[in-house]
């Protein structure tokens, strides 16, 4: 299956955040003015009994002459005892401001784009001291000449789509991204929610990071990600290649469920059941993968081409697929297998449904559903998919390379182990539906 990008625009111009610029009041240095003039010993009383006034300062990064710089060079900011008032960075000779944001910690303002390779740079902070006065920082720096070579990266998310309530945001790498250098990388990832809906990004693998809240998103969210890649070292003197950015809509919530002792796939649509649909899963000797899946792809019609396997091969045009697995398992319609569906496993490892139940299914899910598979011979294999909702929250957050908020480390999250669904016991299936089957057909 070949590895999906999708390439969006970079990010537009974007206003400072005034809550996050009144937060920025870090601790600074003791000290105490000089007064000219005798002092009473009253005054010498007072002035032992009231706080030392703790001293301004403002320091920024990268260093004034500092050369060679990644074009996903930030500007530092370290404050004490201020608040920020204005970040300027303009390319040498120009007079246009570039727009940028401050990150949420305080620690760094961040332009909207990459800057250009082989420029030169001026930033100017500036900044206000808790008794009026007015800081100010000036630093000029060049950036480094394009590489030679940089790192594929790929974005799984479409601007403008409507995504399920599991939906991982999904960044891959074309070269494996050595341990050293993940902690960088994955600060140049950036997501927002609306509603506000933190989460934490974890390593899948050296070639992919997820990105999940401990809950499902709630229906309605809308959720910004910015892949802020390009530039940004990658280790083994590689660096990445594109900036991304998309804008995604979570649908209603659609939760799937297949028992494969009942041989039954259960969809429920915000919580109540919808359908009670029959079900051929893998046999025994290609099962299915039972864990907790997403959907990763919604495909009309599609072609099966498994020649070159070990045990040979078929060619077949699948109608209503919905990925679940790298390894080529699929919801799908399966007319040849109807007769099957509800008793017998027949299938290559897929998920098989008649025509009717897989075109309702198809026009009711979405990319970034939730699918729980139990009973099968197989365990659904980590990174096999986006496995990110298939591992406890505890052992979910440990995959990533930064620290985690206590408030996120401690959080309540969906409990992946038991995979239980999410009414039980399940009231009568609103409908059901099956067709004759046809004549044998390869299965798959």
């Amino acid at each position: 299956m070949p590895r999906i990008v999708v390439r969006a625009r970079t990010l537009g111009a974007r206003t400072l955040s005034a809550a996050l610029v009144a937060a920025l009041v870090g601790l600074g240095l003791v000290g105490c003015s000089a007064h000219p003039g005798a002092i009473s010993p009253l005054d010498q009383s007072a002035a032992a009994a009231a706080p030392a006034q703790q001293a301004a300062s403002l320091a920024i990064t990268p260093g004034s002459g500092a050369a060679q710089q990644p074009i996903s060079t930030e500007i530092g900011v370290n404050l004490a005892n201020a608040d920020l008032v204005h970040v300027r960075l303009v390319r040498s000779g120009t007079t246009q401001e570039l727009p940028g944001r401050l990150r949420a910690d305080g620690s760094a303002w961040v332009p909207d784009a990459p800057l250009a390779y082989s420029a030169s740079y001026e930033a100017t902070v500036s900044a206000k001291s808790a008794d009026g006065r007015d800081l100010a920082q000036t630093t000029s720096f060049t950036t480094m000449p394009a590489p030679r070579s940089s790192v594929d990266t790929g974005l799984y998310a479409f601007d403008g789509q409507t995504v399920g309530v599991a939906m991982p945001i999904v960044v891959q790498f074309g070269h494996d991204i050595p341990a050293d250098a993940r902690a960088e990388v994955q600060k140049r990832l950036f997501v927002t929610t609306d509603p506000q809906q933190p989460g934490v990004w974890s390593w899948a693998s050296p070639r992919e990071i997820l990105y999940r809240a401990p809950n499902y998103w709630k229906p309605g969210t809308k959720i910004n990600v910015r892949s802020a890649l390009k530039g940004v070292p990658m280790g083994n003197g590689q660096f990445g290649d594109a900036d991304r950015e998309a804008t995604v809509t979570v649908g209603d919530k659609v939760f799937m469920y297949v028992d494969n002792k009942a041989k039954q796939m259960q969809v429920y649509l915000n919580d109540k059941l919808a359908r009670t649909m029959p079900v051929s899963l893998g046999k025994p000797s290609t099962p299915s993968s039972s864990g907790f899946m997403v959907t990763m792809s919604h495909e009309p019609t599609t072609v099966f081409d498994t020649r070159g396997e070990p045990n040979g091969g078929y060619v077949i045009n699948i109608q209503w697929a919905m990925r679940l697995t790298w390894g080529g398992e699929f919801v799908h319609s399966a007319p040849w297998s109807v007769g099957s569906q509800g008793h017998t496993n027949v299938s290559h490892g897929c998920v098989n449904l008649s025509p009717t139940n897989a075109k309702w299914l198809f026009d009711l899910s979405h990319v970034g559903d939730p699918i729980i598979v139990k009973g099968t011979e197989r365990t659904l294999a980590h990174g096999n998919g986006w496995t990110a909702w298939d591992l406890p929250w505890s052992q979910y957050i440990t995959g990533s390379a930064l620290p985690v908020p206590p408030e996120l480390a401690n959080a309540s999250a969906v409990d992946n182990v038991t995979g239980a669904p999410p009414a039980a016991p399940a009231p009568a299936p609103a409908t059901s539906q099956t067709s004759a089957a046809p004549a044998a057909r390869p299965t798959n």
